[in-house]
């Protein structure tokens, strides 16, 4: 094969790369990334969300109860990730990760922290 064809077929990849790297920064979908929950009054969200908060009070011997989900975005993996930024009762604001598997009636807080509001 000639440097000319190796030279072409090396321009051809590049292009085709580019081509889907730039489709992909269009659409703003990242691959396994965090979505946004499009109804967190859903009962099944805002039961997650209640865990969370429980499962915190559990830990660090706390009282705090959910006013309302801020913001909340899930993320697909070998379960689903729940992202919550909550407003307590406490007049604060925490970011929470909840990791969820239904199917094994599994359900963990991996992360609950106090933001700034």
């Amino acid at each position: 094969m000639s440097n000319r064809n190796i030279l072409f077929i090396i321009f051809s990849l590049l292009a085709v790369i580019s081509a889907v790297s730039a489709a992909g920064r269009r659409t703003g979908a990242v691959l396994g990334g965090y979505k946004s929950i499009k109804d967190i009054n859903d009962p099944y969200v805002q039961e997650v969300a209640k865990f969370a908060v429980a499962k915190h009070n559990e830990q660090s011997n706390t009282h705090l109860g959910i006013v309302r989900i801020i913001k909340g975005e899930s993320q697909v993996v070998a379960g689903t990730n729940y992202r919550f930024l909550i407003a307590a009762d406490d007049h604060q604001q925490y970011e929470t990760v909840v990791y969820d598997k239904p199917w094994q009636h599994f359900r963990s807080l991996t992360y609950f922290k106090k933001v700034s509001a």
